[in-house]
């Protein structure tokens, strides 16, 4: 009865050997050295540009003139006629004519903002004398005002700055002269006589403007923004390269004296694992374009790792363990097992291979039967989950065989495959979260070169685990906010 078995069992190995791949390699899979690669990703990122409000200051201080104009008004009736009682008659007085001369100067200016509005403050001194040429009038007065210089900028396509100067007066004293029972104002003279300084440095603002380099300042964060950044440092090391595609203008606002452009660096974000890559090359600074959308945003790819390594002595430790009772092997009875040696790789198709070295003898004595079986499979897991399975663990080969079949047949057994897809089951949850907190904690203020990222991880979604030559990964795309800025 033994003849027709063992040759019942002989067909049976070669039928499943014969529909293996061997690959020519014995029956060992073929080991996979495919990378990890994963597509570009759009990020709208933050890129603060500033500028020192003080600069603008000295300009103006430079441009507008200490005298803003004078006054010199002859002629001027500084008394009326009137009735006068001597006792024997009334009589009346002449009109006293005067001439009205003086000067407005500025003081010095004081610059702050609010939103969108550069606020200058412009003190005024008016000093004003009243003459008559008989010498019989000779009365001085002054006046303090206060003059208010609001600035808006506004970046041509080319990012050079230009602006618009709207001033206003907010008289504190209006300037005029008191002298005998009448006041004369001069306060109307101010419209007419800051027109020309309004206009002055409408016609040079933008010009001065130039002077504060913004373009400059935003040429510098678009090119230093071609670069990249590590996310983790070892195991694996996986790297972020930025490449800018546009940048977006959406206005400024001032914030401490400083003149902040709202900019948003419109960028493909690539992961790699591994080297670092090369830098992507610079690009020249792309026309402006208004700012579409809320920027800040982040989105980059990071792989939660398992390298195979890490596996072996896992399925080792639960197949020993295992080994301590017989397997129950239908045709053969009682198998006891001793395992040697797990071996772990990625193959193809997205599957894992799994080799067990051991020796395998019927309770019941016998020849031992020793040599090494190879199983595929394909890690699975549920849509956003870090728990790992395998699915359709079956042989693909076996080498190194020697005392038949027993080997083969131990495998086969109901409840082995998936034992051994029990030993590998791993939770992904302890690395995932490790893994995110060294990104997070990496670059929340990385540097390369002049470039400084600034970035705070808020959210993050895993994908379908692959089996890659290099191991075992989950992709993870994260999602956060940044900024960006260069630094001197």
């Amino acid at each position: 009865m033994k003849r027709p078995l063992l040759i019942l069992s002989l067909l049976v190995v070669t039928n499943i050997l014969a529909g293996c791949d061997m690959a020519g390699n014995g029956g060992k899979p073929p080991r996979s050295n495919d990378s990890i690669e994963v597509e570009p990703s759009p990020s709208l990122i933050t890129v603060p540009v500033e500028a020192d409000l003080a600069d603008l200051a000295r300009i103006l201080e430079r441009e507008v003139p200490r005298q803003l104009w004078t006054i010199d008004k002859p002629d001027q009736v500084c008394a009326k006629s009137k009735g006068l009682d001597i006792g024997i008659a009334t009589i009346k007085t002449p009109k006293l004519k005067c001439r009205i001369v003086g000067e407005v100067t500025r003081g010095g200016m004081q610059l702050e903002g609010q939103g969108r509005d550069i606020r200058v403050t412009m003190p005024l001194h008016a000093r004003i004398r009243a003459e008559n040429v008989g010498g019989m009038i000779d009365e001085s007065a002054t006046a303090e005002a206060v003059a208010r210089a609001v600035i808006r900028i506004d970046l041509a396509q080319d990012w050079t700055p230009r602006g618009t100067v709207n001033i206003k007066y907010d008289w504190r004293n209006a300037p005029h002269v008191d002298f005998m029972g009448q006041r004369i104002e001069f306060a109307d003279e101010a419209d007419r006589k800051l027109a020309p300084v309004i206009a002055k440095l409408e016609r040079e603002l933008p010009g001065e403007l130039g002077k504060l380099n913004l373009r400059q300042a935003v040429g510098k964060a678009w090119a230093s923004a071609f670069t990249t950044v590590s996310l983790n440092r070892e195991n694996p090391p996986v790297w972020m390269r930025i490449t800018p595609r546009e940048l977006e203008y959406g206005g400024y606002e001032v914030v401490g004296g400083r003149l902040r452009l709202k900019l948003g660096l419109l960028a493909l974000t690539e992961t790699f694992v591994g080297p670092r890559p090369a830098d992507p090359a610079p690009a020249p600074l792309p026309p402006l374009r208004p700012l579409q959308a809320q920027t800040g945003n982040l989105e980059f790819f990071v792989p939660v790792f398992a390298d195979y390594r890490e596996l072996e002595p896992v399925l080792m430790k639960a197949l020993v363990k295992r080994s301590a009772r017989p397997f129950e092997v239908p045709g053969a009875g009682p198998v006891t097992a001793t395992f040697k040696a797990a071996e772990i790789f990625g193959t193809k198709g997205g599957k894992i291979a799994v080799g067990l070295t051991f020796d395998a003898q019927r309770q019941s004595g016998g020849e031992k039967a020793s040599g090494t079986v190879w199983l595929t499979g394909k890690p699975v897991n549920a849509e956003n989950s870090r728990r790992v399975g395998f699915e359709d663990l079956t042989v693909s080969g076996t080498t190194d065989m020697t005392g038949g079949d027993l080997i083969i047949r131990l495998i086969n057994a109901p409840g082995v495959a998936q034992f051994v897809a029990a030993g590998l089951t791993q939770n992904f949850e302890k690395d995932f979260a490790e893994l995110l907190g060294k990104v997070d904690r990496a670059i929340e203020t990385e540097r390369e070169g002049n470039f400084l990222i600034n970035a705070d991880l808020k959210r993050a979604r895993s994908g379908q685990l692959q089996a890659a030559g290099s191991g075992l990964y989950l992709p993870v795309w994260a999602t956060g906010t940044a900024q960006v800025r260069v630094v001197q």
